[in-house]
Protein backbone atom coordinates (compact mmCIF):
# COMPACT_ATOMS: atom_id res chain seq x y z
CA UNK A 1 0.00 0.00 0.00
CA UNK A 2 2.52 2.65 1.00
CA UNK A 3 4.87 1.67 -2.21
CA UNK A 4 1.43 2.55 -4.17
CA UNK A 5 1.09 5.85 -2.78
CA UNK A 6 4.29 6.34 -3.03
CA UNK A 7 4.33 5.63 -6.98
CA UNK A 8 1.01 7.67 -7.24
CA UNK A 9 3.12 10.96 -6.09
CA UNK A 10 4.98 10.68 -9.15
CA UNK A 11 2.19 11.76 -11.19
CA UNK A 12 0.30 14.00 -9.55
CA UNK A 13 -0.75 16.96 -11.38
CA UNK A 14 -1.62 19.48 -8.79
CA UNK A 15 0.87 19.77 -5.92
CA UNK A 16 2.29 22.15 -4.06
CA UNK A 17 5.60 22.81 -4.99
CA UNK A 18 7.67 22.24 -1.69
CA UNK A 19 8.33 18.45 -1.60
CA UNK A 20 8.39 18.79 2.49
CA UNK A 21 5.03 20.90 2.51
CA UNK A 22 3.46 17.87 -0.06
CA UNK A 23 4.69 14.88 2.47
CA UNK A 24 3.20 16.60 5.16
CA UNK A 25 -0.16 16.59 3.54
CA UNK A 26 0.22 13.01 2.03
CA UNK A 27 0.85 12.22 6.57
CA UNK A 28 -1.91 14.06 7.46
CA UNK A 29 -4.42 12.09 4.46
CA UNK A 30 -2.79 8.83 5.94
CA UNK A 31 -4.65 9.50 8.80
CA UNK A 32 -7.70 9.84 6.97
CA UNK A 33 -7.43 6.42 5.10
CA UNK A 34 -10.50 4.84 6.07
CA UNK A 35 -12.23 7.67 4.26
CA UNK A 36 -13.42 7.69 0.86
CA UNK A 37 -12.13 9.92 -2.02
CA UNK A 38 -9.17 11.20 -0.97
CA UNK A 39 -7.30 11.85 -4.11
CA UNK A 40 -10.26 15.14 -4.20
CA UNK A 41 -9.29 16.10 -0.62
CA UNK A 42 -5.92 16.44 -1.44
CA UNK A 43 -6.44 19.02 -3.69
CA UNK A 44 -8.59 20.88 -0.99
CA UNK A 45 -5.49 20.72 1.11
CA UNK A 46 -3.14 21.66 -1.55
CA UNK A 47 -5.22 24.63 -2.73
CA UNK A 48 -5.43 25.89 1.13
CA UNK A 49 -1.70 26.14 1.45
CA UNK A 50 -1.25 27.40 -2.38
CA UNK A 51 -3.24 30.25 -0.90
CA UNK A 52 -0.83 30.81 1.89
CA UNK A 53 2.13 30.48 -0.68
CA UNK A 54 0.98 33.02 -2.65
CA UNK A 55 -0.25 35.48 -0.15
CA UNK A 56 -4.04 35.65 -0.98
CA UNK A 57 -4.99 38.80 0.73
CA UNK A 58 -6.84 38.25 4.04
CA UNK A 59 -10.45 39.90 2.22
CA UNK A 60 -10.58 37.00 -0.30
CA UNK A 61 -9.98 34.82 2.32
CA UNK A 62 -12.95 35.32 3.88
CA UNK A 63 -14.76 34.99 0.89
CA UNK A 64 -13.44 31.16 0.09
CA UNK A 65 -13.37 30.30 3.69
CA UNK A 66 -17.23 31.48 3.83
CA UNK A 67 -18.09 29.90 0.15
CA UNK A 68 -16.57 26.54 1.51
CA UNK A 69 -18.18 26.14 4.72
CA UNK A 70 -21.44 26.87 3.21
CA UNK A 71 -20.95 24.46 0.74
CA UNK A 72 -19.83 21.70 2.71
CA UNK A 73 -22.85 21.91 5.84
CA UNK A 74 -25.28 22.39 2.76
CA UNK A 75 -23.89 19.03 0.73
CA UNK A 76 -24.34 17.55 4.60
CA UNK A 77 -28.16 18.62 4.79
CA UNK A 78 -28.72 17.49 1.58
CA UNK A 79 -26.68 14.13 1.30
CA UNK A 80 -29.46 12.86 3.25
CA UNK A 81 -32.02 12.75 1.02
CA UNK A 82 -29.96 12.07 -2.12
CA UNK A 83 -32.14 9.34 -3.42
CA UNK A 84 -35.45 11.40 -3.18
CA UNK A 85 -36.18 13.39 -6.36
CA UNK A 86 -36.46 17.46 -5.72
CA UNK A 87 -38.08 20.71 -7.44
CA UNK A 88 -37.14 24.01 -7.27
CA UNK A 89 -39.59 26.95 -7.23
CA UNK A 90 -39.08 30.39 -7.61
CA UNK A 91 -41.23 33.26 -7.21
CA UNK A 92 -42.09 36.76 -5.88
CA UNK A 93 -41.10 37.33 -2.11
CA UNK A 94 -44.28 39.48 -2.37
CA UNK A 95 -46.94 37.38 -3.51
CA UNK A 96 -50.15 37.34 -0.81
CA UNK A 97 -52.66 35.01 0.01
CA UNK A 98 -55.09 36.07 -1.17
CA UNK A 99 -52.87 36.05 -4.95
CA UNK A 100 -53.99 33.60 -7.23
CA UNK A 101 -49.94 33.36 -8.14
CA UNK A 102 -49.62 32.12 -4.78
CA UNK A 103 -52.29 29.55 -4.83
CA UNK A 104 -51.09 27.98 -7.96
CA UNK A 105 -47.86 27.72 -5.94
CA UNK A 106 -49.16 26.00 -3.00
CA UNK A 107 -51.30 23.70 -5.71
CA UNK A 108 -48.33 22.78 -7.60
CA UNK A 109 -46.10 22.43 -4.20
CA UNK A 110 -48.75 20.00 -3.16
CA UNK A 111 -49.22 18.10 -5.99
CA UNK A 112 -45.29 17.49 -6.99
CA UNK A 113 -45.14 16.33 -2.98
CA UNK A 114 -47.94 14.03 -3.49
CA UNK A 115 -45.73 12.31 -6.46
CA UNK A 116 -43.18 11.96 -4.18
CA UNK A 117 -40.76 15.29 -4.95
CA UNK A 118 -39.47 17.32 -2.37
CA UNK A 119 -40.03 21.01 -2.86
CA UNK A 120 -36.81 23.32 -2.55
CA UNK A 121 -37.46 27.06 -1.99
CA UNK A 122 -35.51 30.73 -1.02
CA UNK A 123 -37.44 29.69 2.00
CA UNK A 124 -38.90 33.54 2.66
CA UNK A 125 -42.19 34.55 2.27
CA UNK A 126 -44.70 35.16 -1.12
CA UNK A 127 -44.38 32.00 -3.42
CA UNK A 128 -41.29 30.50 -1.41
CA UNK A 129 -43.77 30.24 1.53
CA UNK A 130 -46.20 29.02 -1.03
CA UNK A 131 -44.67 26.31 -2.34
CA UNK A 132 -43.13 24.89 1.38
CA UNK A 133 -47.17 24.93 2.43
CA UNK A 134 -47.76 23.27 -0.65
CA UNK A 135 -45.38 20.23 -0.05
CA UNK A 136 -45.37 20.38 3.97
CA UNK A 137 -43.15 20.68 6.29
CA UNK A 138 -41.40 17.13 5.79
CA UNK A 139 -41.07 17.01 1.92
CA UNK A 140 -39.93 20.74 1.81
CA UNK A 141 -36.55 22.52 1.80
CA UNK A 142 -35.42 26.35 2.50
CA UNK A 143 -32.30 27.99 0.91
CA UNK A 144 -32.48 31.33 2.57
CA UNK A 145 -30.33 34.25 1.82
CA UNK A 146 -28.83 37.26 4.55
CA UNK A 147 -30.81 40.13 3.61
CA UNK A 148 -30.58 43.09 5.34
CA UNK A 149 -34.99 43.56 4.20
CA UNK A 150 -37.78 40.99 3.37
CA UNK A 151 -36.10 37.78 3.64
CA UNK A 152 -36.83 35.42 6.83
CA UNK A 153 -37.84 31.89 7.03
CA UNK A 154 -41.68 31.49 6.12
CA UNK A 155 -43.71 28.98 8.74
CA UNK A 156 -43.40 25.99 7.27
CA UNK A 157 -40.03 25.60 7.01
CA UNK A 158 -38.59 27.71 9.83
CA UNK A 159 -36.64 25.72 12.52
CA UNK A 160 -36.26 23.17 10.57
CA UNK A 161 -32.93 21.07 9.73
CA UNK A 162 -33.69 21.29 6.17
CA UNK A 163 -33.51 24.89 6.12
CA UNK A 164 -29.96 26.34 5.15
CA UNK A 165 -28.76 29.87 5.76
CA UNK A 166 -26.43 31.49 2.96
CA UNK A 167 -24.48 34.39 2.92
CA UNK A 168 -23.77 34.41 -0.61
CA UNK A 169 -26.19 34.38 -3.99
CA UNK A 170 -23.33 32.04 -5.89
CA UNK A 171 -24.10 29.41 -3.39
CA UNK A 172 -27.25 29.11 -2.89
CA UNK A 173 -27.97 29.32 -6.21
CA UNK A 174 -25.60 26.44 -7.02
CA UNK A 175 -27.55 24.23 -4.85
CA UNK A 176 -31.01 25.49 -6.32
CA UNK A 177 -29.71 23.43 -9.74
CA UNK A 178 -27.44 20.85 -8.08
CA UNK A 179 -29.93 19.30 -5.96
CA UNK A 180 -32.91 19.67 -8.17
CA UNK A 181 -34.28 17.59 -11.24
CA UNK A 182 -36.70 20.30 -12.46
CA UNK A 183 -36.89 24.33 -12.12
CA UNK A 184 -40.35 26.21 -11.94
CA UNK A 185 -40.59 29.57 -11.76
CA UNK A 186 -43.45 31.53 -10.88
CA UNK A 187 -43.97 35.09 -11.67
CA UNK A 188 -41.86 37.76 -9.55
CA UNK A 189 -39.66 40.69 -9.45
CA UNK A 190 -35.69 40.79 -10.56
CA UNK A 191 -34.53 38.17 -8.85
CA UNK A 192 -36.67 35.22 -10.36
CA UNK A 193 -35.62 37.09 -13.25
CA UNK A 194 -32.58 36.51 -12.57
CA UNK A 195 -32.55 33.11 -12.18
CA UNK A 196 -34.96 31.93 -14.68
CA UNK A 197 -32.60 33.57 -17.05
CA UNK A 198 -29.42 31.80 -15.47
CA UNK A 199 -30.75 28.78 -15.52
CA UNK A 200 -31.68 28.85 -19.53
CA UNK A 201 -28.64 30.19 -20.01
CA UNK A 202 -26.92 26.96 -17.80
CA UNK A 203 -28.89 24.83 -19.85
CA UNK A 204 -28.17 26.73 -22.94
CA UNK A 205 -24.77 26.32 -22.64
CA UNK A 206 -24.43 23.09 -21.53
CA UNK A 207 -23.16 24.42 -17.84
CA UNK A 208 -26.12 22.24 -16.02
CA UNK A 209 -27.56 18.76 -17.53
CA UNK A 210 -31.17 19.18 -19.15
CA UNK A 211 -34.07 19.26 -17.17
CA UNK A 212 -37.56 20.64 -17.31
CA UNK A 213 -37.68 24.38 -17.08
CA UNK A 214 -41.16 25.22 -16.05
CA UNK A 215 -42.62 29.34 -16.60
CA UNK A 216 -46.04 28.81 -14.41
CA UNK A 217 -48.47 31.23 -14.46
CA UNK A 218 -51.65 31.29 -12.49
CA UNK A 219 -54.86 30.03 -14.41
CA UNK A 220 -55.13 33.25 -17.22
CA UNK A 221 -52.06 34.97 -16.37
CA UNK A 222 -50.12 36.61 -18.54
CA UNK A 223 -47.06 37.32 -16.74
CA UNK A 224 -45.00 34.59 -18.50
CA UNK A 225 -46.52 35.37 -22.37
CA UNK A 226 -45.69 39.07 -21.99
CA UNK A 227 -41.96 37.65 -21.00
CA UNK A 228 -41.84 35.63 -24.30
CA UNK A 229 -43.50 38.38 -26.39
CA UNK A 230 -40.21 40.02 -25.42
CA UNK A 231 -37.96 36.90 -25.99
CA UNK A 232 -39.25 36.89 -29.54
CA UNK A 233 -38.91 40.26 -30.32
CA UNK A 234 -36.02 40.88 -29.06
CA UNK A 235 -33.71 37.70 -28.67
CA UNK A 236 -35.45 35.51 -31.80
CA UNK A 237 -35.90 37.91 -33.80
CA UNK A 238 -32.12 39.30 -33.74
CA UNK A 239 -30.66 36.26 -33.51
CA UNK A 240 -29.40 36.37 -30.05
CA UNK A 241 -31.09 33.05 -29.00
CA UNK A 242 -31.64 30.03 -31.69
CA UNK A 243 -34.87 28.93 -32.89
CA UNK A 244 -34.18 25.67 -30.67
CA UNK A 245 -33.15 27.42 -27.89
CA UNK A 246 -37.37 27.56 -27.63
CA UNK A 247 -37.55 23.88 -26.54
CA UNK A 248 -35.20 24.37 -23.07
CA UNK A 249 -38.52 25.37 -21.19
CA UNK A 250 -42.35 25.24 -21.52
CA UNK A 251 -44.46 28.22 -20.74
CA UNK A 252 -48.00 27.28 -18.72
CA UNK A 253 -51.22 28.23 -16.52
CA UNK A 254 -51.62 25.09 -15.82
CA UNK A 255 -50.55 23.24 -12.45
CA UNK A 256 -51.18 19.42 -13.55
CA UNK A 257 -49.56 20.37 -17.05
CA UNK A 258 -46.57 21.46 -15.10
CA UNK A 259 -46.22 18.64 -13.26
CA UNK A 260 -47.04 16.57 -16.29
CA UNK A 261 -43.79 18.00 -18.13
CA UNK A 262 -41.85 17.04 -15.23
CA UNK A 263 -43.01 13.54 -15.23
CA UNK A 264 -42.97 13.30 -18.58
CA UNK A 265 -39.25 14.25 -18.99
CA UNK A 266 -38.42 11.12 -17.02
CA UNK A 267 -40.39 8.63 -18.26
CA UNK A 268 -37.47 6.76 -20.11
CA UNK A 269 -34.42 9.28 -19.61
CA UNK A 270 -32.66 8.87 -16.39
CA UNK A 271 -29.39 11.22 -16.48
CA UNK A 272 -26.51 11.91 -18.57
CA UNK A 273 -22.96 12.67 -18.42
CA UNK A 274 -19.63 13.07 -20.98
CA UNK A 275 -17.51 10.49 -20.66
CA UNK A 276 -13.95 9.35 -22.59
CA UNK A 277 -12.49 12.68 -21.50
CA UNK A 278 -15.63 14.82 -22.46
CA UNK A 279 -15.69 13.84 -25.58
CA UNK A 280 -18.69 11.16 -25.79
CA UNK A 281 -22.10 12.20 -24.20
CA UNK A 282 -23.88 9.16 -22.21
CA UNK A 283 -27.37 9.34 -21.71
CA UNK A 284 -28.53 7.10 -19.53
CA UNK A 285 -32.27 5.51 -19.93
CA UNK A 286 -35.03 3.51 -17.84
CA UNK A 287 -35.37 0.99 -20.51
CA UNK A 288 -34.06 -0.50 -23.97
CA UNK A 289 -35.24 1.48 -27.36
CA UNK A 290 -35.79 -0.99 -29.55
CA UNK A 291 -33.61 -1.12 -33.32
CA UNK A 292 -36.43 0.87 -35.06
CA UNK A 293 -36.64 3.73 -32.75
CA UNK A 294 -32.28 4.00 -33.02
CA UNK A 295 -33.03 4.19 -36.79
CA UNK A 296 -35.44 6.78 -36.42
CA UNK A 297 -33.40 8.89 -33.88
CA UNK A 298 -29.96 8.60 -36.00
CA UNK A 299 -32.01 10.06 -39.37
CA UNK A 300 -33.67 13.00 -37.31
CA UNK A 301 -30.50 13.94 -35.42
CA UNK A 302 -27.63 13.50 -37.18
CA UNK A 303 -27.56 16.83 -37.01
CA UNK A 304 -25.62 17.23 -34.10
CA UNK A 305 -23.33 14.68 -33.69
CA UNK A 306 -19.67 15.50 -34.42
CA UNK A 307 -19.15 12.05 -36.62
CA UNK A 308 -20.33 8.88 -36.23
CA UNK A 309 -24.07 7.82 -34.77
CA UNK A 310 -26.22 7.46 -32.25
CA UNK A 311 -25.36 3.79 -30.73
CA UNK A 312 -27.25 2.10 -27.61
CA UNK A 313 -24.49 0.65 -25.18
CA UNK A 314 -24.00 -0.75 -21.43
CA UNK A 315 -21.93 1.87 -19.05
CA UNK A 316 -18.66 3.53 -19.70
CA UNK A 317 -15.71 2.43 -17.51
CA UNK A 318 -16.07 5.94 -15.88
CA UNK A 319 -18.89 5.42 -14.46
CA UNK A 320 -17.61 2.86 -11.93
CA UNK A 321 -18.38 5.47 -9.30
CA UNK A 322 -22.36 4.94 -9.86
CA UNK A 323 -23.43 1.23 -9.24
CA UNK A 324 -26.69 1.68 -8.21
CA UNK A 325 -27.09 2.66 -12.10
CA UNK A 326 -24.61 0.49 -13.55
CA UNK A 327 -27.37 -1.75 -15.47
CA UNK A 328 -29.31 0.80 -16.97
CA UNK A 329 -29.25 0.80 -21.02
CA UNK A 330 -27.15 3.78 -22.42
CA UNK A 331 -27.11 5.95 -25.57
CA UNK A 332 -23.35 7.38 -26.48
CA UNK A 333 -23.02 10.13 -29.22
CA UNK A 334 -20.17 12.11 -30.08
CA UNK A 335 -22.42 15.19 -29.57
CA UNK A 336 -21.40 18.54 -30.70
CA UNK A 337 -21.96 20.55 -26.88
CA UNK A 338 -23.95 23.56 -29.34
CA UNK A 339 -27.41 22.62 -30.00
CA UNK A 340 -28.79 22.03 -26.30
CA UNK A 341 -32.08 22.82 -27.51
CA UNK A 342 -31.55 19.76 -30.52
CA UNK A 343 -30.18 18.00 -27.39
CA UNK A 344 -33.72 18.70 -25.25
CA UNK A 345 -35.49 17.79 -28.54
CA UNK A 346 -33.73 14.46 -28.62
CA UNK A 347 -34.77 13.76 -24.83
CA UNK A 348 -38.23 14.38 -25.56
CA UNK A 349 -38.50 12.35 -28.72
CA UNK A 350 -36.45 9.37 -26.10
CA UNK A 351 -39.24 10.35 -23.76
CA UNK A 352 -42.15 9.23 -26.49
CA UNK A 353 -41.14 5.53 -26.59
Amino acid sequence: MAEQRKNSRKHRPYDVRDKGLSSQIDQILEELEPYANLDLIREIFVTGVKLAQENCSRGDLKVLRTSLKELRYACRVFSRYRDIPKVSVFGSARSQPSDSDFQTAVEFGRKMAEAGYMVITGAGGGIMAAGNLGAGREQSFGLNISLPFEQSANETIDGDPKLIEFRYFFTRKLFFVKESRALVYLPGGFGTQDETFESLTLTQTGRDAPEPIVLLDAPGGSYWKEWFRFVESQLLEKGYVSQEDRSLFIITDDVDEACDEIHRFYRVYHSSRYVEKGERLAIRLKNFLTGEVMESLNSEFQDILVSGSIEQREAFPEEESEPDIADLPRLSLLFNRRNLGRLRELIDRINQQ
